[in-house]
């Protein structure tokens, strides 16, 4: 029990938190749930996590065939202020590559940092074998446009899905909730729903939502799994103020999600996940989306580990 609970807090605390990522390009589920863990909502003091993700898919066709590729190193950093209320901030370094027609353009900086509170709203009594048995929770964040977002080459802008931030604010909520089943194992689910906003350029990534559901399994003294499933869907992305929409964007896809948690001791747990995209079908026009690889390491501090 000790364990399951120390190592759930490496897989899905804050379970919301979407990717900073250009919806283009971006990724069902969430990095905080990989991070902080189901327990990890209810731990007060201090966590940080670091994570490493790479995303890559293609869209278009034929000569206006673009493959995109982005490798994102990521900070989180959440504070407990009780069991019942926590404040968090990610802050994500992107390195993107964009090919089209046979050339590759590359870029790498600061993306949009994001700040959010989660709060409990209900929980069932304490039971001895498992604690907390089912609990309910609300999240509220925003995205800012603080990112680099006006990268240029020869005086001459990079293309929108080149550039490391978004230039846009957004803003996030959603609730989630948690079942414990036994002291070995645990349920979760949660939904989201994100309004995307308008970069200066004028560009606007499709509005988000996104629904997962996931089985923790502790498999021994230090090792526990997950299995997750994901679904997104993304609304298209406006290219200009007048409207006008990319037609190879957007769209609803669904992901399986293996991750394995390894406890190293000493309030440091690690982590390794892969999204495998089930089904492209409901995305529009000309999409093909690959398998999201995720490493990452939890530092826990203070009484909550």
């Amino acid at each position: 029990m000790k364990f399951a609970m120390k190592v759930c807090v490496a897989g899905a605390a804050v379970l919301f938190a979407v990717p900073a990522l250009a919806c283009s390009i971006c990724r069902c589920g969430d990095p905080t749930f990989n991070a902080l863990g189901k327990e990890g909502v209810a731990q007060s003091g201090l966590r940080l996590a670091l994570d490493w993700d790479q995303v890559s898919k293609t869209q278009g066709a034929d000569e206006e065939l673009e493959s995109m590729r982005e490798r994102r190193t990521t900070l989180l950093a959440a504070y407990g202020f009780t069991d019942r209320f926590g404040m968090f901030a990610r802050l994500p370094y992107s390195d993107r590559e964009l090919t089209e027609s046979g050339e590759s353009t590359h870029a790498a900086g600061w993306s949009d940092p994001e700040f959010y509170a989660q709060a409990r709203l209900w929980s069932s009594s304490f039971e001895g074998s498992v604690g907390i048995r089912a609990s309910l929770y609300a999240v509220a964040g925003v995205k800012t446009a603080w990112g680099e977002n006006d990268l240029a080459r020869g005086g001459e802008r990079l293309d929108e899905h080149v550039q490391p931030g978004t230039g846009s604010l957004d803003w996030f909520a959603g609730l989630s909730g948690s079942y414990q089943i036994d002291p070995r194992s645990a349920l979760f689910v949660s939904a989201q729903y994100r309004e995307t906003g308008r970069n200066d350029a004028g560009y606007r990534y499709g509005n988000v939502t996104l629904v997962n559901a996931a089985y923790e399994h502790k498999l021994g003294g230090r090792v526990d799994a997950v299995l997750e499933a994901n679904y997104r869907h993304a609304g298209r992305d406006e290219m200009d103020a007048t409207g006008v929409v990319d037609g190879d964007t957007g769209g609803a896809i669904v992901y399986l999600t293996p991750r394995l948690l390894f406890d190293a001791g000493s309030g440091w747990v690690l982590r390794a996940s892969a999204q495998i995209p089930l089904s492209q079908s409901g995305l529009n026009g000309e999409q093909h989306e690959k398998t999201v690889f995720n490493l990452g390491v939890t530092r826990l501090f203070g009484s909550g580990h």
